[in-house]
């Protein structure tokens, strides 16, 4: 079983995608699990008291040597991740099962080949960023691994998070009805059609290609290789 520990300020806005469908059903079935752990729950006064108010958990300030924005303070993300995997990492044996992913536009970009080498993990920590980011010192404190989705910047990690936990699971054996479903697996055509053969719109007949109903595997699959 592989188990995410996501590290977010917002952990709500997770919710409720991977808890429907495919993900909701990969968890009941114990192939995945999913955690999460908030910077904020994390946060200690000067006098170490735990009962903090919501503006005494604040976990953000102002970046050495100016600039625009907030960064999210190291200690916090520090304690989060030490809750979440702490105690497996100072094992040899257990620290090459765990991997640690920080998301950044810079980072290695995440493809299929990728999700693939990440399966090998019990435990993928994903740190999720807010703000102008995370104090660097949390990389110091942690080996990790800079992924980025796409050359785009994104308000938080939370949607990458979604989206690698999204594409390592569903390429996990047994998660999807049939491993052929994972599509490099399959010839598959950008274009797929479903029943019925004709519809008709605003006085319009769009047909499904007549190849595809011809029952000829040879020449359905030709025509789905043209179709990328």
């Amino acid at each position: 079983m592989i188990t995410f520990h996501i590290i977010s300020l917002f952990p709500e806005s997770l919710d409720s995608y991977v808890n429907s469908s495919i993900l909701k059903r990969a968890q009941e079935r114990g192939i995945v699990a999913i955690k999460y752990y908030n910077p904020r729950d994390f946060a200690k006064s000067a006098k170490g008291n735990k009962d903090l108010s919501y503006a005494e958990r604040r976990v953000d300030d102002r970046p050495y040597g100016g600039g625009p924005g907030m960064v999210m303070e190291a200690l916090p993300v520090i304690r989060a991740i030490e809750k979440a995997v702490g105690k497996k990492i100072r094992s040899a044996k257990n620290r090459a099962k765990i991997k640690i992913i920080f998301f950044s536009p810079s980072g290695k970009q995440f493809t299929n080949v990728v999700a693939d080498s990440f399966k090998k993990y019990t435990d993928i920590v994903l740190v999720c960023g807010r703000y102008e980011g995370v104090d660097a010192r949390v990389k110091k404190a942690f080996p990790m691994t800079d992924i980025s989705i796409g050359e785009y910047v994104l308000t938080g990690g939370e949607l990458p998070a979604m989206v690698v936990i999204d594409t390592i699971t569903r390429r996990i054996p047994g998660v999807l009805g049939d491993d052929n479903s994972v599509e490099e697996r399959r010839v598959a055509g950008s274009d797929v059609y479903t029943r019925p053969p004709i519809i008709e719109y605003k006085g319009k007949k769009l047909s499904v290609p007549k190849v595809l109903l011809s029952g000829h595997h040879k020449k359905m699959d030709e025509w789905k290789k043209k179709a990328r």
